[in-house]
């Protein structure tokens, strides 16, 4: 597949294009709150940080979202266990305030569905770290969603996050994308994203019941949702796991 990669800062004209790009997300992290009041603003506002790729006919086949921040801010320093909900507001706190960052964290790589299977999620994790680079970053750090935990819900993240194959590379095929690019576990986010809502909306993200307190498992949840039908609300907390990238 023949491609080319930009960034929405040298191609502003493709904004409309990128956001609009299909992804394959479950629907339940397509309601996180902070996600939601966040994520959209960086192609507007940090658009440099945007990377996407298109394919010979002009079509968005993949793109890679990453901010900004200040790591080593009073307060900060080590990687939060609020992963990527916490690194949302911190980036687009020292915007607004004009703090100077000293981090990229990733943010997201989404490969179009029909285009998946063919290498671009690598591709633009290296795009987004020689565009960190060039920016004159030193590392890049990301809250990686570990894509196959959702086949082992109830597996703990701690145990998961560290499996190996023989050869040392980590189980989980996601993870192991970050790791042969260099990335290294730093630690656990063990509140990476947390989706709350009615049951009713939970009915309509999953087509579940969601009647029985509880655990409940959702298909493409890393874990299970928490289902309080007494109090009417579910609640969904993903871990991720932190990797940091030199640079």
């Amino acid at each position: 597949m023949e491609l080319k990669v930009s960034s929405l800062a040298e191609r502003p004209e493709m904004s409309e294009r990128v956001v609009a790009m299909p992804s394959s997300w479950p629907e339940p992290v397509m309601n996180d709150h902070v996600g939601n009041a966040h994520y959209g603003r960086i192609a507007t506002e940090l658009p440099q940080y945007v990377q996407f790729a298109e394919d010979g006919q002009g079509e968005v086949v993949a793109h890679a979202y990453s901010v900004p921040f200040a790591l080593a801010a009073e307060g900060r320093g080590t990687l939060p266990a609020r992963g990527w909900d916490e690194v949302l507001v911190w980036a687009f706190s020292d915007l607004r305030r004009g703090v100077r960052p000293d981090t990229v964290s990733a943010v997201s790589v989404t490969v179009a569905p029909h285009a998946q299977g063919l290498g671009l999620s690598g591709l633009m994790l290296s795009a987004m770290r020689d565009n960190a680079r060039a920016h004159g970053f030193r590392e890049v750090v990301a809250p990686v969603r570990p894509n196959a935990k959702h086949l082992e819900p109830h597996t703990p993240i701690e145990e998961y996050a560290h499996r190996v194959r023989p050869d040392g590379l980590p189980h989980d095929p996601w993870l192991r994308v970050y790791a042969r690019a260099g990335a290294v576990i730093d630690s656990v986010a063990t509140a990476s994203m947390t989706v709350s809502g009615s049951l009713e909306q939970w009915r309509d993200w999953t087509g579940l019941p969601f009647d029985t307190a509880g655990d409940v498992e959702v298909p493409g949840a890393l874990v299970p949702v928490r289902c309080e039908p007494e109090r009417g609300y579910a609640v969904y907390v993903e871990p991720n796991v932190w990797m940091r990238h030199p640079l």
